[in-house]
């Protein structure tokens, strides 16, 4: 528009570090309020009765985080690409041509939206967590005040007895995450388009989470877990939050940043060798309407 002033940090590569940030923020303000309706507000607020109810809450606690996503890429998209992920940003780096240079400062944007959307969810719902809390006895810090932790951050399946379960989880989680993505956006493939790209990858999220979120509460995401995960440890959740100890498995922490990392990357290796790399040698020719993924408005 004629008449709309332009700043220079919108025409810079700090105009994506602020979608990104505002995307991540998106995911989290969601994703974690739709954990805290059904950890505390609902029963609180008289709207229910039980938190975690295996065939109601836990389908409104995947559909949320799918739609957060799904909002969040079509937020930000436009101007960053929308990774909202550092261990997709880190493996567009490595198998698209996303360029390295730009990849910390899209770490730290990611981390401080997380963190950000997760001090508003608790501003907006700390009055439901204190009486949750107080409702059930609750010593937050202590091994009892995992349930209300869970709105900020992820802890394993107390079937678990060491770290390797968990581990494997978010590696097997944040490959199937990464692949799809990768599928749905592949210019030599089958791309989605009329831009509906960002609602599939809300399925998708939605699809990882119903069929592989109870062991570990599907981070696949390093900064939707840490940043998150920071807030709750300065809120008063103490060990349980930072580093994270539950007594099946202690300082967690490291667990939801490495797993995704090393899942994005066998995810992405996964599908070009099997897929990509079959339709590059058949002579496909990409999709002109397509852009190559991992590029971003400024590039």
């Amino acid at each position: 528009m004629s008449g709309t002033r332009r700043w220079g940090w919108q025409r810079s590569v700090l105009g994506e570090h602020v979608a990104e940030f505002l995307g991540t923020f998106i995911i989290i303000l969601l994703g974690c309020g739709v954990v805290a309706m059904a950890v505390a507000a609902l029963n609180q607020s008289g709207r229910g009765e039980l938190i975690f109810a295996a065939s109601g809450d836990w389908l409104l606690i995947t559909w949320g985080w799918g739609f957060a996503v799904c909002f969040a890429v079509y937020v930000a998209g436009g101007v960053s690409g929308a990774h909202l992920n550092p261990a997709v940003t880190l493996a567009l780096a490595w198998r698209r041509g996303f360029p390295w240079g730009k990849v910390p400062g899209y770490i730290v944007a990611q981390v401080l939206g997380a963190f950000a959307g997760a001090a508003v969810v608790y501003l907006n719902y700390r009055y439901a967590i204190i009486s949750y809390e107080s409702a059930n006895d609750i010593n937050r810090g202590a091994e009892n005040s995992v349930p209300t932790y869970s709105i900020f951050g992820t802890f394993p399946a107390p079937y678990y007895e060491n770290w390797f379960g968990p581990f494997l989880d978010q590696v097997i989680g944040t490959a199937i995450l990464v692949a799809f993505v990768f599928a749905v956006t592949d210019e030599y493939n089958a791309p989605v388009k009329a831009n509906l790209a960002p609602l599939i990858v809300g399925f998708i999220v939605v699809a990882v989470g119903i069929s592989f979120g109870a062991n570990a509460g599907y981070a696949i995401n390093p900064a939707r877990d840490f940043g998150p995960r920071f807030f709750a440890w300065i809120a008063g959740w103490g060990e349980v939050a930072m580093p994270g100890n539950y007594g099946n498995v202690n300082t967690y922490f490291w667990i939801p940043i490495l797993g995704p990392i090393v899942g994005a990357g066998i995810g992405a290796a996964i599908y070009d060798f099997l897929i990509r790399n079959t339709l590059i040698a058949r002579g496909i020719t990409p999709d002109p309407d397509v852009s190559e993924e991992g590029r971003t408005a400024v590039d």
